[in-house]
């Protein structure tokens, strides 16, 4: 029997998400507009807005983007494969404020030559922000990549710069543990994606 699959939306700073849930735990938390989801698959599912797993994970998201929160607490269940499961374990354990490159993901899941193999197990995460693949970053500090687009990456970067340690942390081969400022700017200095609305945070 296919688990019911419940969805609800969240207005937030920085764009409209869609949560998706099989009751107990959160399965999805995607930004929109995303052309994750068919219409004729979110036709199938139920919306629940009232689901008290929602209700706490909007409590728990409002609370991220106000710098009130910077650990989840949320039930989470991610269908992916082994590799992908582990790549996002590997994600759940980088701290807030800080970043890591692909590269030392793979290392620590102990495939050091998986380095592209981790960007797309990255790209395929389903539960952005709560699994934070927003943290990881290319060799030497470089931003690259992210399914919701460049901009939003950079927001949630700054945002969290902002409510953690006056610079921001790279973890491993990136800047061989040395401090580095975080991105320069603020989020109004960001320039948003011709399809994409970008408000201000702060």
């Amino acid at each position: 029997m296919i688990p019911q699959t419940f969805y609800t939306e969240i207005e937030t700073p920085l764009c409209a998400m869609r949560l998706t849930a099989d009751g107990e735990n959160l399965t999805g938390l995607f930004m929109l507009p995303s052309h994750a989801h068919a219409p004729e698959i979110i036709e199938k599912w139920e919306r629940e807005d009232s689901l008290s797993l929602f209700i706490e994970a909007k409590a728990q998201i409002n609370a991220y983007f106000c710098g009130e929160l910077k650990e989840f607490s949320l039930p989470i269940k991610a269908e992916g494969t082994p590799f992908q499961k582990s790549v996002w374990d590997a994600l759940l354990q980088i701290p807030y404020g800080e970043t890591i490159s692909y590269g030392e993901i793979a290392k620590q899941i102990g495939n050091p030559a998986a380095s592209r193999a981790v960007g797309m197990a990255n790209g395929k995460n389903p539960i952005s922000i709560i699994v934070p693949c927003h943290r990881v970053i290319g060799a030497n500090g470089k931003l690259v990549g992210y399914g919701s687009g460049m901009p939003r990456k950079i927001a949630l970067l700054e945002l969290e710069a902002s409510h953690s340690l006056p610079v921001r942390r790279i973890i491993g081969e990136a800047a061989n543990g040395e401090f580095i400022p975080p991105v320069s700017g603020t989020l109004k200095d960001i320039p948003p994606s011709p399809n994409l609305s970008l408000p201000n945070l702060f």
